[in-house]
């Protein structure tokens, strides 16, 4: 079997383009598995790409028109020439002009589903809770739910880990496949579906000079991770009027009791344990799919 066979295959039947969105400044980089159903907009974890949600839109491009998207300073979205200067607020609010720009190509009042992973399902929240009516439900898988920066600007000592993580990772290899080679060596990759590897290695790098780089920095996901304690995910619970399936992901990073507070908040919200570590859908895609077809 050809190497990526099935990554390729995904990829190759999405259309990628840029939406551009002049009242934002920015573009955002999208692939598109024209489907017939109802719209569904994916979004990615922090530090990662649209590629990586690359099985879940395979399992629902025949229920759904499915929509993946990166964020700002991600994968083939705009890149700022200096610092990632944005706040969770901008991100929510460049979902929710995605959101408005696909509901307005397909004639649709609102789109069927917000699904957003980690980081992106925070933001997909906070979307729907600046503008209430964009989406008619949201499924959000493993949400960051960001322990607010005090008056002291601290931060907890997890969090200073992964900043400084992400601005030390290796950003660059000779080839894809030494690249891979050098992905399935480290934990955070070890769960993962071969294929969403796969999916990653194709879609979260770029050719540079010296073999390729990622797409996204680690300078920039630092720079997320830095500007999560300025939001509050609890006020866009409250706001946010559509049903939401919260999906804590039993092996992850956080405790149960936090998604539970974040959906007593909802007017609509509930949560549902799924199998799998944080990194939900590049490991248990299938556990993913089937929430979001049994959600009524």
């Amino acid at each position: 079997m050809e190497p990526m066979q099935t990554a390729r295959r995904i990829l190759d039947d999405a259309k990628p383009r840029r939406l551009r969105l002049p009242e934002r400044g920015i573009e955002i980089g999208l692939l598109e598995w024209e489907g017939a159903g109802p719209t569904l907009l994916l979004h990615h974890a922090n530090g990662f790409c649209k590629g990586t949600l690359g099985l879940v839109a395979d399992a629902l491009r025949n229920d759904h028109h499915v929509v993946a998207m990166d964020a700002r300073g991600h994968g083939d979205s705009s890149h700022p020439e200096g610092p990632l200067v944005a706040t969770w607020n901008d991100f929510a609010d460049d979902v929710a002009a995605v959101a408005r720009a696909l509901a307005a190509e397909r004639g649709e009042e609102r789109l069927a589903f917000g699904v957003g992973h980690s980081f992106g399902g925070t933001v997909t929240l906070g979307a729907s809770a600046r503008q209430p009516g964009l989406f008619e439900r949201l499924v959000l898988i493993d949400p960051v739910v960001p322990v607010r920066t005090g008056s002291s600007g601290e931060r907890p000592e997890h969090l200073v880990r992964l900043i400084e993580g992400a601005r030390k990772r290796r950003h660059e290899w000779p080839s894809r496949e030494e690249a891979r080679s050098w992905f399935a060596e480290r934990s955070l990759f070890a769960d993962w579906q071969p294929e969403a590897l796969d999916l990653y290695v194709l879609d979260g790098l770029r050719p540079c000079p010296g073999g390729v780089v990622l797409k996204c920095s680690g300078e920039a996901e630092a720079t997320v991770f830095e500007s999560g304690g300025r939001t509050d995910p609890m006020a866009w619970a409250r706001a946010s009027p559509a049903p939401c399936r919260v999906l804590w992901a039993s092996g992850g990073n956080f405790p149960r009791a936090v998604h539970e507070a974040l959906a007593a908040e909802m007017s609509a919200g509930e949560v549902v344990t799924v199998d799998a570590g944080h990194l939900v859908p590049m490991e248990r895609p299938d556990l993913v799919v089937a929430e979001i077809r049994r959600f009524p």
